[in-house]
């Protein structure tokens, strides 16, 4: 939890010409009466309620009581200025709207979600000293058409209303549809509870989507607050409404100029929904459950734009898909999030931000907006130095973000860095982090196929990785040998990071890859922080033959490659979306009995997607760090059991980034060689 600073009425204290936030680069002057801002130099009058005396070396003398003097991050209370028509914001709502067509009733997950809900509610997100959660919730379910439901305390049974005009979404009821669960816990129980029983008998296969998004954006509309949609879906939404979409899957567009086109949504409708969405602050999020092509392109366009995250579990089975579901969803529900949120990044002369990547929308060129912001979530942004800077003052940059808090607060956080500069290039070789790089030319790659070949985006990648390299080996390296590789210490595994980039199914068309299997992928690496991309792109394989139950060490990873494999072992390999456990077909039986309680390799079931809860020190420890794992990621892996030479082992394949691909990608020695070539070729 950052520090909250409250000036009351006053609100937060601002350099007056760049609007800066009062932060440690600002400079006292004059005894204590002024301020020299650290962006802009601009020199401005300390408020009286705010005058401190300096000491001798003209720093004030609560320097270290106050947060926004002495620390980079920190929060502030913000006044009426800063909110939506200066009244101060109504706490946020969840929305859950189940899709109840045909399918989702059959396949158990209506029920499901009805059941989870009843003790999640429990657990909505709640500021430390509040006793109850603030945020108000409402149900819809839809088919064709939308259901509402009342659920105001005073009923003895909710009401239904239907809305069957979805062309023109209104919102029937304003009083009883959005309600504090705990006041109205029994009718939403009773709700809950009726809901799989009232659509058991559906036939109705059709589903809207477009039309549901807008229902949940005009009820936060009317109650007047921020708030996020939980939408559960599980087909294609060819029902006549808008929104309305086709199956346009075409592998004759793979490796065309055509191809961006399954990367852009189908119709324009979803762009100005999201506009819409975000300018309310209504943030999408959604669960997906197809057994088909959906057009997540289309569908997830929303969810993206919004802050929103998008959840998809392919060909559902209520018993083996269900944990990693409903443990989705908790996290989902649980986390800590702020609403309505909007970002400005400044900085002081000589570079500014250019370019900014993430699950954001952006109207103009310097306001991120987000309908809501989480803490999975991770903003890239770009700058460019276009002026002089200076080696004294060094470069400096503040970040602002403005939203509301659960509790229904609006408040502001501010971030400050302060970066070196140098006239030394080698210093910034020195100096370089090949993870943010990484996640970088990940997210401008994954944007630029909206508008460019792949074939294109494939090569300005290439060439920017053989740019870096050649123009260290020309300005710093010590002369040597052409034909030798040499790269700055730095950035000894850009190359690795680079060719797991161009190899990853977002970048390369191939037949045998599923068009929504990409446009998700390319979806949660926009939002993605660092540590993210960099475990999505380098998966993590550990030995865990090699565990020993008595220490509290875990083994050490190994490369991702074939080589590293024994048939006498056993590997774990999780790249933050899937985790595969990989079992020799020589592993020792002691291992095989400690893990699964089977005498054997061949009585290993390969269907199970947990393993055993067994009373021996081996199983425990595993089976601890594999929450380790999952408890830093903010999707839950699904466990996928692998038995070297059988069928499922093509899966678990694809992850050994540092081999030569099924799918044509290039092993990282072949790629070394061809980036080699590329510096030879620029330095001659």
């Amino acid at each position: 939890p950052l520090y909250v600073v409250n000036h009351g009425e006053t609100g937060p204290i601002r350099c007056n010409r760049c609007k800066a936030y009062m932060c440690p680069f600002m400079q006292f002057i004059e005894g204590g009466r002024r301020f020299q801002c650290g962006f802009c130099s601009c020199v401005n009058d300390v408020p009286p309620f705010f005058f401190q005396h300096l000491d001798h070396i003209g720093r004030r003398v609560d320097h270290y009581e106050r947060p926004e003097l002495s620390l980079g991050s920190y929060e502030y209370v913000a006044t009426l200025d800063y909110c939506r028509n200066n009244k101060p914001p109504n706490p946020p709502a969840y929305i859950f709207m189940i899709d109840v067509s045909y399918r989702n009733i059959n396949s158990g997950l209506v029920k499901l979600i009805c059941d989870e809900l009843k003790t999640l509610l429990d657990k909505l997100p709640r500021e430390e000293q509040e006793e109850s959660s603030a945020i108000r919730v409402g149900f819809v379910t839809y088919n064709k058409v939308l259901h509402f439901f009342n659920v105001k305390s005073s009923l003895a049974q909710p009401q239904m209303m239907v809305v069957s005009d979805v062309g023109e979404v209104f919102v029937p009821l304003l009083d009883g549809f959005l309600v504090n669960f705990q006041e109205s816990r029994s009718v939403v129980i009773n709700l809950l509870d009726q809901i799989p029983e009232m659509f058991a008998d559906t036939n109705e296969s059709e589903t809207i989507f477009a039309p549901v998004i807008q229902a949940g954006l005009e009820a936060l509309k009317a109650a007047e607050c921020a708030g996020k949609l939980f939408i559960f879906h599980s087909s294609l939404p060819t029902a006549e409404a808008p929104g309305k979409l086709r199956n346009r899957d075409d592998k004759k567009l793979l490796n065309t100029d055509k191809e961006k086109t399954l990367f852009q949504p189908q119709v324009n409708s979803y762009e100005a929904l999201a506009r819409d969405c975000v300018a309310n602050g209504c943030c999408v999020n959604l669960f997906l459950f197809p057994n088909q092509y959906m057009d997540v392109a289309s569908m997830g366009l929303v969810t993206m734009y919004t802050g929103g995250t998008l959840y998809k579990y392919n060909n559902f089975q209520l018993d083996s898909d269900s944990p990693q579901f409903l443990s989705d969803l908790r996290r989902d529900i649980e986390k800590k999030t702020g609403f309505d949120a909007i970002m400005r990044v400044r900085t002081s002369t000589g570079f500014r931000a250019t370019d900014f990547f993430g699950a954001i929308y952006m109207n103009n060129t310097t306001d991120v907006e987000m309908a809501a912001v989480d803490c999975d979530k991770a903003v890239t942004v770009e700058f460019k130095h276009d002026d002089k800077l200076n080696e004294d003052s060094g470069a400096l940059i503040q970040c602002a973000v403005l939203y509301t808090s659960i509790s229904g607060q609006r408040r502001l956080r501010i971030h400050n860095i302060g970066l070196n500069c140098s006239s030394q290039l080698a210093d910034i070789y020195k100096a370089c982090e090949t993870d943010a790089l990484t996640n970088f030319f990940a997210k401008s790659a994954f944007k630029a196929i909206l508008s460019q070949p792949l074939k294109t985006v494939r090569e300005i990648l290439l060439n920017q990785t053989a740019h870096m390299l050649a123009c260290y080996r020309k300005n710093c390296a010590s002369p040597s040998a052409v034909s030798q590789l040499i790269l700055p210490d730095s950035m000894k595994v850009l190359p690795v990071y680079m060719n797991c980039l161009l190899k990853s199914c977002v970048l390369v068309g191939r037949p045998e890859i599923p068009t929504d299997e990409r446009a998700y992928h390319r979806q949660l690496v926009m939002a993605m922080g660092v540590a993210d991309t960099q475990l999505f792109f380098y998966p993590r394989l550990l030995p865990i033959h090699s565990l020993d139950p008595r220490t509290d060490t875990v083994p050490a990873a190994v490369r991702c490659s074939e080589e590293r494999l024994s048939e006498g072992g056993a590997f774990i390999l999780t790249n933050g979306l899937s985790m595969f456990l990989w079992l020799g077909v020589s592993a020792p039986p002691e291992l095989i009995q400690g893990l699964f309680n089977v005498p054997s390799f061949a009585h290993i079931s390969t269907e199970a997607t947990l393993l055993p809860d067994l009373d021996n020190p081996f199983s425990k420890k595993l089976k601890s760090i594999l929450e380790h794992i999952q408890s830093q990621k903010p999707y839950t892996m699904k466990l996928i059991i692998v038995k070297q030479r059988e069928q499922p082992e093509m899966l678990f394949r694809q992850l050994l980034v540092e081999d030569k691909s099924i799918y044509g990608g290039a092993s990282y020695v072949d790629f070394l060689c061809c980036v080699h070539k590329e510096i030879c070729q620029l330095l001659s």
